[in-house]
Parts: structure tokens; C-alpha cells; sequence
């Protein structure tokens, strides 16, 4: 087939010849300005904002100054120098960036989350590798100064528990500016950063530390939601925070036993959904799981760590969302979501999904 379609093109004349390869050449760059740089825009332009939730009466209540507009992802997991190849890495690091990027130009969000694993192996960086990674990481996700960005950090950034050590904590905490029980308010919401890494309970020095800080952080938050006429000399000497109930940010999902319950085109694969989860690996432990409930009485938890998406209640009445991987190397339809968060109202979540990478490689397949 091959043999006779170049026999057909040599037996052309040199002005069609000219003709036909310059045709050819035209399809195949329009196919790639497609698929590397159009694609990302059609795709993420299909994506809207929700509407405040309460009806439209309430809509009209909420001025755009009290809506806070967040996009969450997770999972990014940076190639490193030990298992990245070049060349999957240039690919999947573009197809991110450009994703990125293109979200912040067309939803101009006010703040972005990312849920921890931003890099593949950041608990084996040596410094130069890790300040590379650091490089490659602020380039692809540099942002305007209208947007905020924060960062979790994830058991791929320092290391599962057996492996974390303070420098590491440290060294990603200097990057990032993160802290285990560190409160961000913004607009009247309260956000509670989270080192789920460091929710093992053995009592391990960056364990104490961590799980200290978060337990100071729920008593000023408990003390700031009593009402002004409810007398209590705990709380008398307290800083008073935004009388909001927080949002949960971590790496590590709360306790369930597995993906079973989870549905949609981001969750599980069948195959995979009803195999039991592993405490303090896959999920947190249930011990650790009820602290965070106790401590917080959150009124949304937002996760990631499964690469797949997930919807559940705790306590029933306290909804945690699991964020599927942003990176084409763990799904082949990555996606984040987008909340619009109103303090005291219950939170409005959509979710936006880039391209599939197949449809683009069945394109370049029957060029």
C-alpha cells in the first residue's frame, strides 16, 4: 500500500508533486496546532462556573466581591532524573502546562489548590534534582498576580511516612511556603492545610508537630464559631478567626474502605474500584480520619492521592471529594474541578475535563 501511493507521487509531474507535499505539509502542522495548543482552548472554554447555591434569589444576594473562585487539582507528579525519560517527560509536562495555563486565561480564578504529589519523586531528590524539579514546576504552573497559588504536600513530595524526614518537610515547606495546620482565609473562608503524610499517630517528631499545630488551630476555630452572648474561659484570650467552618486540603483521602461507591467518567476503573484500601497508604487511618472530623467539623474535605475521582459523606452529613490526577501519564482524561465558595453557603462544584488523549493520537494515527 505504501510501495504504490509513492509510486502514484513519483509519477507526478514536479509542479503537482510541489503541490501535493506542500498540501501534506500543511494538514500535518494543522493537525498538530490542533492537538498541542487549540485543542486546550476548545476543550477548556466548554467549562463554566456554577451558580451560587440557594436559588436565584440568593444569586442576587452574593456580590461577586463575597464569591471566592478556586480551581483544584492534584496529582501533578513532576518527572524526576531517576525514572522520567526525556521525552515523556517534555510530552507530559507540556500537555500540563498548556492545560494549566489555558484554565487560568479563560476562568480567572481567584486561588488555585494542588493536592499534593507535585512531584514524582521528590523523597529521593538529591538537591540539585530537586531544585530542577522546583525550576520545571514554576515554570509550567507560573501564574498572574491577580491568582493565588497553593500548594499540599503529597507522600511523592517527602516521602511515605516511613521515609519523611524533617528535611525533607522542611525543604518543601521553604519552597512552597506550606505548613501543617497553617489556616488561609480568604474572602470569610477558612481553608486548613493539612500534612496527611504526617497523620501516622506513632508519635514521630514531625508527627507531634503537626498534629500540635492542627489541634491549636481547631480550638481558635471552635472558639470563633460560639456565639458573642456564650461565655467560655478557654476561649476568652483567643485571636477570633472567620466564624466559618473550614475546608479540609490534603494529600491522603479520609478513611473508606475502598472506590466501590464512587462513580462517574473520572472515577475508578471497574476493575479496580472494589479493592480494598490499605489504612495509612491508600487512605488515612480511621483514628486519624475521626481526629480531623473531631477537630474541625469541616464543612467540605478535598483530597487526592487515587489518581481517580471520588464522592463521599462522613458522619454522614460531611462531604470529602477525592481529585483525579492532573497528569495524561495517570489518566488518559485528566480533570479538576471548580468550587464557588461563599462564606456560610453551602459550596457549588463543577468539574472541567481537558482532552482525551486519544482522540488526538487517532487523528495523527490516520494522517
Amino acid at each position: 500500500m505504501l510501495s504504490s501511493s509513492s509510486t502514484t507521487v513519483n509519477n507526478l509531474p514536479l509542479k503537482k508533486r510541489l503541490c501535493f507535499l506542500l498540501k501534506l505539509v500543511c494538514f500535518v502542522s494543522s493537525v498538530l496546532i490542533f492537538c498541542e495548543f487549540l485543542i486546550y482552548y476548545v476543550v477548556i472554554f466548554q467549562c463554566q462556573w456554577p451558580e451560587v447555591k440557594g436559588g436565584a434569589h440568593m444569586s442576587k444576594k452574593v456580590t461577586s466581591a463575597s464569591v471566592l473562585k478556586a480551581i483544584i487539582l492534584a496529582d501533578t507528579h513532576l518527572l524526576g532524573e531517576i525514572k522520567g525519560h526525556w521525552l515523556d517527560k517534555l510530552r507530559r509536562e507540556w500537555q500540563m502546562e498548556r492545560s494549566f495555563q489555558t484554565a487560568l486565561w479563560l476562568l480567572q480564578p481567584d486561588i488555585v489548590f494542588i493536592l499534593g504529589d507535585v512531584f514524582d519523586e521528590g523523597k529521593w531528590s538529591l538537591p540539585q534534582a530537586w531544585a530542577d524539579d522546583v525550576r520545571r514546576f514554576r515554570k509550567m504552573f507560573k501564574y498572574p498576580v491577580s491568582t493565588e497559588l497553593v500548594v499540599i504536600v503529597g507522600n511523592h513530595d517527602i516521602g511515605f511516612h516511613y521515609e519523611m524526614t524533617t528535611y525533607k518537610v522542611n525543604r518543601f515547606e521553604k519552597v512552597f511556603n506550606f505548613t501543617s495546620g497553617k489556616l488561609i482565609t480568604r474572602k470569610g473562608i477558612n481553608f486548613v492545610l493539612v500534612n496527611s503524610v504526617a497523620m501516622e499517630g506513632d508519635g514521630c517528631a514531625v508527627c507531634r508537630t503537626s498534629e500540635a499545630k492542627l489541634v491549636a488551630l481547631s480550638h481558635k476555630l471552635n472558639c470563633s464559631q460560639q456565639k458573642p452572648n456564650h461565655s467560655n474561659k478557654r476561649c476568652s484570650d483567643v485571636e477570633k478567626l472567620p466564624a466559618s467552618e473550614p475546608i479540609l486540603l490534603q494529600h491522603y483521602p479520609l478513611y473508606r474502605k475502598s472506590d466501590a461507591e464512587c462513580s462517574g467518567e473520572d472515577s475508578a476503573p471497574p476493575g479496580e474500584k472494589n479493592i480494598p484500601f490499605k489504612e495509612k497508604y491508600d487512605v488515612l487511618s480511621q483514628e486519624a480520619s475521626q481526629k480531623l472530623i473531631w477537630w474541625f467539623h469541616p464543612r467540605l474535605i478535598l483530597s487526592g492521592h487515587t489518581h481517580s475521582a471520588c464522592e463521599v459523606l462522613h458522619a454522614g452529613k460531611i462531604p470529602e471529594i477525592s481529585v483525579p490526577s492532573f497528569s495524561w501519564r495517570n489518566r488518559n482524561n485528566p480533570s479538576f474541578i471548580m468550587p464557588l465558595l461563599v462564606q456560610r453557603l453551602k459550596s457549588s462544584i463543577e468539574w472541567c475535563f481537558t482532552h482525551s488523549q486519544s482522540v488526538c493520537a487517532i487523528v495523527k494515527f490516520y494522517e
